[in-house]
């Protein structure tokens, strides 16, 4: 498996998979994916000789995103590696690639001394990616209820 930093070339791929991912990675037009990359400040895929096999993409903060989870996040920490998502090909999914690209994410925030922030959804629930993010050593620092949703927010220091 190739880790490689993401492209504008990257982003019909990343939306096939993020599609495959709802609601655990939040709906998004192949646009608004791109404008994430423009945001981004870590964003990288894995990829094999059959493609893109999945992909996350990491805010600073202070950016001009308009989630209400980013937004959390802001209000309350001055420094942070923000995951704004994180998804798998359906067909790659358990094989380690979830893994690798968050030992990635990891890694890189460590070399900055900043906790990475993340969250997961309560509300629809995705027990599958709270006990990931336990496994990765993130600690539950909030719940956030907006609409019909609710997340449980994430930190994991450096």
């Amino acid at each position: 498996m190739d880790i490689r930093t993401l492209s504008l070339d990257d982003v019909e791929t990343m939306w096939v998979i993020n599609e495959e991912g709802l609601p655990g990675t939040g709906q998004v037009s192949a646009q608004e994916l791109a404008a994430l990359l423009d945001l981004a400040s870590y964003s990288i895929g894995a990829f094999d000789d059959r493609g893109m096999l999945g992909f996350v993409i990491c805010l600073p903060p202070a950016t001009a995103y308009g989630s209400l989870n980013y937004a959390w996040f802001n209000q309350r920490y001055e420094a942070f590696l923000y995951v704004d998502r994180i998804a798998v090909a359906e067909a790659h999914r358990n094989e380690g690639v979830g893994s690798l690209l968050y030992e990635q994410v990891a890694r890189h925030a460590g070399e900055q001394n900043i906790p990475v922030a993340a969250e997961v959804n309560l509300e629809p629930p995705n027990p599958g990616s709270v006990r990931f993010h336990h496994r990765f050593g993130f600690e539950e620092v909030g719940v956030l209820h907006h609409e019909k949703k609710a997340v449980t927010m994430f930190m994991r220091g450096p």
